[in-house]
């Protein structure tokens, strides 16, 4: 049996093979509701033979938000869309579902990507003021953020544990928090936009304490039997910046705070980052992090070959791999990986019958 499918157990939750569908934000949400849209994306990517199908960036507050378009869980409006897409998705997948929680910081506040993606000012109407550690701008020109004091530091944590909370109540089967790609948590994280004197800044630890206290009122807010990761860049790709030391001393204190999985990407914290962008760029960052824990750790980042999946969870690199833009492109990259590699994959009934004929071990009875 190719490594690619063979299970694996992460904290309670038994996963079917080594595949996972990455959160990947949509912009197509209603004043933080799951719409149609939801519905359709996330089930056919319930239908692709993954082992685990994470839901998009969720906001924990409407500030929180990277558009106006995201989907957010702060109130019971918000619950109940999601939990309408949900019942649609499971009636006809049994595939575990997990979501990412999110808090988008001084990045918040954009238009859609196809309309561009730039800042909206507080006084538009699909714009609001932004927090951060401190105030300090994504981007010269852009509209500072507020730098969170004591009582905004309580509030965005306690909506992270209460979205959890939700989460718990929804059935969801895993909770991701989101601590990468320049959002709040890795902002706090980074000496680049982490200018802190108070016990949330300077020193590496004190600059851990802030995510550290949320990853904990998660995993208390969550049912204990389900897991809790984090996903984090492992470096910022900027001199002075957050690094790949950083990144494992955070994943270590994690872990010995009962964090079931380490998901490692990178950058998005800086634009003056330079990113050597091409095949599996990022697996490195993953593999010096699984080196350093004992809990599973997922690469992600360009994998979109299925020699290229296999040879990472073979040589130990990483326990699974993350598609995203590669799993848009092809909903199917599962079935297609097993048939390259002589595995097995649970298809639909519906489906059985698209067997092709060379592959006759291929769909699970």
């Amino acid at each position: 049996m190719p490594r690619l499918f063979t299970p694996l157990a992460v904290g309670g939750l038994q996963l079917s093979n080594r595949i996972v569908i990455a959160p990947m934000c949509q912009y197509s949400a209603e004043d933080g509701c799951t719409t149609d849209w939801h519905l359709i994306h996330l089930g056919q990517l319930a239908l692709s033979g993954a082992a685990l199908l994470t839901i998009e960036a969720t906001a924990v507050l409407p500030e929180g938000r990277i558009s106006y378009a995201d989907v957010g869980l702060w109130d019971d409006r918000t619950e109940s869309a999601l939990a309408r897409t949900l019942e649609g998705v499971r009636r006809w997948s049994d595939m575990p579902i997990a979501i990412q929680l999110a808090h988008a910081g001084r990045k918040a506040s954009t238009d859609l990507p196809w309309l561009g993606g730039r800042q909206i000012a507080p006084d538009h109407p699909n714009g609001w003021q932004t927090v951060a550690p401190s105030a300090a701008a994504f981007q010269d020109g852009e509209i500072p953020p507020h730098a969170l004091d004591r009582a905004g530091l309580d509030r965005v944590r306690d909506a992270f544990a209460a979205a959890a909370a939700r989460a718990g109540r929804l059935g969801l089967d895993a909770v991701q928090i989101h601590a990468a790609h320049g959002y709040l948590l890795h902002e706090f994280l980074s000496p680049l936009s982490n200018l802190r004197d108070d016990d949330y800044g300077g020193s590496l630890e004190n600059r851990m304490r802030f995510p550290l206290e949320v990853f904990e009122a998660v995993r208390a807010a969550f049912p204990a039997e389900r897991p809790v990761s984090v996903r984090v860049s492992g470096t910022d790709w900027v001199e002075g910046g957050w690094d790949i030391a950083q990144t494992v001393a955070f994943a270590q204190a994690l872990e010995a705070r009962g964090c079931a999985a380490i998901h490692v990407s990178s950058g998005g914290l800086d634009p003056r980052q330079q990113i050597p962008v091409g095949p599996g760029y990022q697996v490195p960052l993953a593999r010096a992090v699984k080196q350093a824990v004992g809990i599973p750790v997922v690469a992600v980042g360009l994998i979109t070959g299925y020699d290229q999946a296999e040879a990472i969870v073979v040589t130990g690199d990483a326990d699974l791999v993350a598609l995203a833009r590669t799993v848009l492109y092809d909903p199917r990259w599962p079935w297609h990986a097993a048939a390259h590699l002589g595995a097995s994959v649970k298809a639909a009934p519906q489906y059985l019958r698209c067997q092709p004929r060379q592959f006759r071990e291929l769909f699970e009875a």
